[in-house]
């Protein structure tokens, strides 16, 4: 598979255990469940998948099994993310030479980088590929941003045809947008309302959250995907609550407790971060329960 990606992509998990090991089971039961629910792809090694807390040991395995899982069923598109240019090359080859169908590419930054020096990284890890690579921007999180200069310079390279936009800003994308035309697809980010995303053009969402409420989720964008706008923006509406409450804690806390209610024993977010407190896992059992997920008894 390559290209035409669209849809729900979850960010899935990375499950690792107390020695450090991928737990390769529930990892494998997370990925037949998304797909048995009709997400459209999957992502691995994003925000969610805590890749800034990964070994490249890790990275490796959770992405050797999430393709093993995944038998060739959807489109993978892995995350690739470093301090420097020549390591996130070295990762992006070393992606594609496993099968993955995409990369989505972020740059971490210690020290501030200007423009140039983001438009170079980015434009290297293209060059050292052949599959599609979606650019990821988080300006909430990210040291040296894409700005919208740089999105405008690197859409003309040709396998850079999709943007992930991390932000609740829908202004600055639908500027992003107006500037790069067709040359680049739109994913948007659980921090936006996508409805809203998919009204002005988007072409889906990559998100964390779509690991819990996968068939809602692909509901939602099956809605929006016909244009049928009352309804998606009632279904947006009773969905909303659930960002409502990932708000609250940290995001990686969040989908790996949803999970673990939902009886996938992913483990805990590594650490120095912490999971979610008995209040956390209430508040995240509630809107579960009440967006229509069936939990077992705890």
């Amino acid at each position: 598979m390559s290209g035409g990606f669209e849809g729900v992509y979850p960010y899935l998990v990375s499950p690792i255990d107390a020695e450090g090991k991928v737990l390769e089971g529930v990892l494998g039961d997370l990925v037949d469940f998304v797909i048995e629910q009709g997400v459209h792809g999957l992502s691995p090694l994003g925000s969610t998948g805590e890749f800034a807390y990964l070994s490249w040991h890790q990275k490796r395995r959770v992405v050797e099994v999430v393709m093993d899982a995944n038998r060739g069923r959807v489109p993978v598109i892995a995350g690739v993310a470093a301090t420097t240019t020549d390591a996130a090359c070295k990762q992006a080859r070393a992606l594609e030479d496993m099968g993955v169908d995409g990369i989505i590419g972020v740059f971490e930054a210690y020290f501030p980088v200007g423009e140039d020096g983001v438009v170079d990284y980015f434009a290297a890890m293209a060059g050292a590929v052949e599959c599609p690579v979606v650019m990821y921007t988080n300006p909430n999180f990210q040291r040296s941003d894409l700005s919208v200069g740089a999105i405008e310079r690197l859409a003309d390279i040709p396998n850079i045809q999709y943007l992930k936009v991390a932000s609740t800003n829908t202004g600055r994308l639908l500027t992003i947008m107006n500037r790069v035309g067709d040359r680049l697809k739109i994913f948007a980010a659980s921090a936006h309302i996508p409805v809203c995303v998919m009204q002005i053009g988007g072409a889906g969402w990559m998100a964390g959250p779509a690991c819990l409420i996968p068939a809602q989720s692909v509901r939602l964008y099956d809605l929006a995907k016909a244009q049928k706008w009352d309804e998606a923006m009632a279904l947006q509406r009773d969905l909303w609550r659930v960002n409502e409450v990932f708000a609250r804690y940290s995001l990686a806390a969040c989908v790996k407790g949803g999970l673990e209610l939902m009886g996938f024993p992913v483990g805990a977010p590594l650490a120095p971060k912490s999971g979610l407190d008995e209040a956390g896992r209430a508040d995240v059992a509630a809107v579960l329960r009440a967006v229509g997920v069936d939990l077992p008894a705890q």
